[in-house]
């Protein structure tokens, strides 16, 4: 039912015989696809670094409320959570109104979220205004970026997108650095305020997400879209059932019948000096606006709930569950080092080099060499991402068995490195469901993975709570971490066993 043969991008040239030929458009994978990378790169800065670096506010907000660690510890929870479990909602954005503008008013959302929250009396505001409004914006400026690199980029697509989130890694050193100094200097709040203003850079990032044209637009150059009508096929992921497509004939037919008389009622208005002339325009605008709302919620909902919906693709199902136990392993590893470091009595050591600060330096390094890797043509992507995760797995059952400093460094060294990964979930999902329903199906993965990050953590905690050692907390999530492994890999062999059974029956029909 899903393809990964993409048709945004690619200019189709006329032949007299109905066939048409791919021709791949100038910008795909050079050109204005690297500036893609580079505003992604800024969206990661901006968006997943000061999650990281929300430690920094989190000692200020100890201090100021006098609350206890736990409920504290929610506000930041709740925006790292929400920033990814609003994926499949963002979808809907992404299919009415584009990446473009959904980026711009995420970037709006979040940066009003952060000053909202200089403001706070208590750590109950900050759930609201920081956690859900800041980590609404934040989602909203995290899909688009991801999508955006994915339809810009064929050949070199692994490498674009580990490029791109790098910027996690140079924005937790850089967010964390710029807290400290404007919450020495200034205090929180107003630290706050200033960095809701650094946010606002997030409409800029994406004011350079600029769309690729439609197929329609390049094929019949004479033929121009309506006043105040953007072009939205390129900016939309369209359902591929076949009562979806008919019911999206019928329906355009329908609105290019509305617009023209629309048009054609604006014609007589400018034959006789129209005094109706900006009503008649505000109900254009109103119609096109909504017929393409319609469409936008109707491709939304079809690739969820319609006949092409993803949840009928096994292999897909298979990834969804992967992804609810895999972040929270990374996520656990990265919030609990401290304490353990507290336990063994390496304090004085890691404050000299922190093992978090070895895990994000490596984590950098491992997204790029992993993208360049999987980009050869000798080497499937997948086999990259599932030999990382069999290391970060092995890692995380190593982690507890280390006592020493050195012996910290190098399994930390691991898990950053194998989780560069996480740059190739866009292509892998992109291979499961193709293009067109990348927003929609990214934005189910990065959900789960919001939900594993919510809920790790707390797990962790109440396991060591039990038993008074962090040893089992990441015995049990690697091992549930591995059942997700096992379970994608299960499926994946499946795939490969009807793939070569379906080549081998051709081939006996030949």
């Amino acid at each position: 039912m899903y393809t990964s043969h993409e048709d945004i991008g690619y200019e189709f040239e006329d032949d007299p015989k109905d066939k048409k030929t791919l021709k791949p458009h100038p910008d795909i994978d050079g050109g204005w696809a690297w500036v893609i990378v580079l505003s992604s790169f800024f969206v990661h800065v901006l968006v997943m670094g000061s999650q990281m670096a929300l430690g920094v506010l989190n000692v200020e907000w100890l201090e100021e409320f006098h609350q206890s660690r736990g409920l504290t510890a929610w506000v930041s929870s709740l925006s790292m959570g929400i920033t990814l479990i609003v994926g499949p909602f963002i979808g809907l954005f992404i299919n009415t109104c584009g990446c473009r503008w959904t980026a711009i008013i995420g970037g709006v959302v979040n940066a009003l979220g952060w000053v909202l929250s200089a403001y706070a009396a208590s750590v109950h505001y900050l759930f609201i205004t920081f956690g859900v409004a800041a980590g609404f914006g934040s989602g909203m400026a995290y899909l688009p970026a991801v999508v955006m690199v994915g339809r810009y980029f064929q050949k070199r697509r692994a490498l674009a997108q580990g490029l791109s989130t790098t910027g996690t890694g140079f924005g937790a050193f850089l967010i964390t650095a710029l807290l400290k100094y404007l919450c020495a200097e200034y205090g929180w709040r107003n630290a706050m305020f200033l960095q809701g203003a650094v946010s606002l850079n997030l409409c800029v990032c994406g004011a350079l997400m600029r769309p690729l044209p439609s197929r329609k637009d390049r094929t019949d150059p004479t033929e121009k879209d309506p006043p105040g009508l953007p072009a939205s096929s390129t900016e939309s992921v369209k359902s591929s059932g076949h009562g979806g497509r008919a019911e999206e004939k019928d329906g355009a037919s329908a609105n290019e019948e509305a617009l023209c008389d629309l048009q054609g009622q604006e014609c007589k208005e400018q034959a006789q000096p129209g005094k109706n002339m900006c009503a008649l325009r505000a109900l254009k605008t109103m119609s096109q606006l909504t017929l393409r709302v319609k469409k936008g919620f109707r491709d939304w909902y079809s690739g969820y709930f319609g006949t092409a919906s993803l949840f009928t693709n096994r292999m897909f199902v298979a990834f969804i569950f992967w992804a609810l136990f895999a972040y929270s392993s990374f996520v656990i590893a990265f919030i609990h080092l401290p304490e353990i470091v507290n336990l063994y009595n390496l304090a004085g050591q890691n404050d000299v080099f922190p093992l978090t600060s070895i895990i994000a330096i490596v984590h950098i390094f491992g997204k790029v060499i992993l993208g360049i890797v999987a980009d050869l043509p000798c080497i499937s992507v997948w086999n990259v991402f599932l030999m990382a995760n069999f290391t970060l797995v092995i890692s995380i059952f190593i982690l507890p068995l280390m006592h020493t400093y050195a012996g910290l460094a190098v399994v930390c060294a691991l898990i950053g490195f194998s989780s560069g990964y996480f740059s190739l979930m866009p292509v892998v999902t992109e291979d499961l469901v193709g293009i067109k329903h990348l927003a929609n199906a990214y934005g189910i993965i990065i959900c789960a993975n919001g939900i594993s990050a919510l809920l790790g953590p707390p797990f962790a905690g109440w396991i060591y709570d039990i038993t008074q050692k962090y040893d089992f907390s990441f015995y049990m999530c690697g091992l549930l971490y591995m059942v997700g492994i096992l379970f994608l890999l299960i499926q994946l062999c499946v795939r490969i066993i009807a793939q070569s059974r379906e080549k081998y029956a051709d081939g006996a029909h030949v």
